[in-house]
């Protein structure tokens, strides 16, 4: 059985610049990945087939538009692989949450899938397939720091390595589906995002209508701004919030503080 690591997506910085025709919106993020992720197995087999389990298998789900049966047969498809897998997700990354789980889990099964039925292909090619399956599933199939724009499925190197740098994520328990918080945009376009800029001057725009949707987003944020983070933001739609610390002390104690509120949290870092 082979084993793909599918490691949760952060937006460092998320700024909107405007809804284009097709009903997307052009934007500039920075995506990072954790240490924190999912996990997706998979054996041969005739026939595709997903077991999901952890401590949001539930919510996750099994029918046939789980992001992760989709990849498979999508790749399945574009190489003209008659074989079938045995998958089993592993499922930590809470659904609806800002953290690309869905988005990750996908990217992990391209990854697996070109393993277990040993294609050749280059990550450009797995890339463009990425694309057809979500705007930021091309990202976390790289799984590092890059600079996205488009839709968020044009890529650029980051120029600054931020791997190791211990982060803390909180979600107050509360699911925030993207569509609206994307809908209640105010479409007012602040800038884009300048490399040279420190991250705190950067922004994330959906945050405002994310507050909107569910105010507690506020009660977390504000929480981990009292712990004294290098910065503290929204990721994505939210609602999980992140905080990145100087070092894993820090982190640690912020968790602590944070645990009083029985929120869910990871610590970990940026790979």
């Amino acid at each position: 059985m082979l084993v793909e690591f599918a490691p949760a997506k952060i937006n460092l910085a998320l700024h909107l610049r405007r809804r284009r025709p097709d009903g997307y919106h052009d934007l500039e993020t920075i995506f990072a990945f954790t240490a924190f992720g999912d996990s997706l197995a998979a054996a041969p087999a005739d026939a595709l087939s997903l077991q999901v389990k952890g401590p949001f298998a539930a919510l996750a789900g099994v029918g046939d538009d789980n992001l992760v049966l989709r990849a498979a047969r999508a790749l399945a498809q574009a190489a003209g692989v008659e074989a079938g897998a045995a998958l089993v997700l592993d499922k930590h990354i809470p659904v609806a949450a800002g953290l690309g789980g869905g988005s990750a889990d996908a990217a992990a099964a391209l990854r697996l899938m070109a393993r277990l039925w040993q294609l050749d292909w280059p990550a450009a090619r797995l890339e463009a397939l990425a694309a057809t399956l979500g705007a930021d599933v091309p990202a976390c199939v790289q799984s590092r720091t890059v600079f996205g724009s488009g839709r968020g499925d044009a890529l650029a190197p980051w120029p600054d390595s931020l791997a190791g740098t211990p982060v803390l994520l909180v979600n107050p328990g509360v699911a925030v589906p993207t569509g609206p918080v994307f809908a209640g945009w105010d479409r007012q376009d602040r800038g884009g995002i300048i490399a040279s800029a420190p991250l705190p001057a950067l922004r994330n725009d959906m945050t405002a209508a994310a507050l909107h949707i569910a105010p507690v987003i506020g009660d977390v944020l504000a929480a981990l701004a009292a712990t004294g983070p290098a910065l503290a933001r929204m990721s994505g739609s939210g609602a999980t919030c992140l905080a990145l610390y100087g070092d894993a002390g820090a982190r640690d104690a912020a968790a602590a503080a944070i645990a009083t509120h029985g929120w869910w949290q990871a610590a970990t870092v940026i790979r």
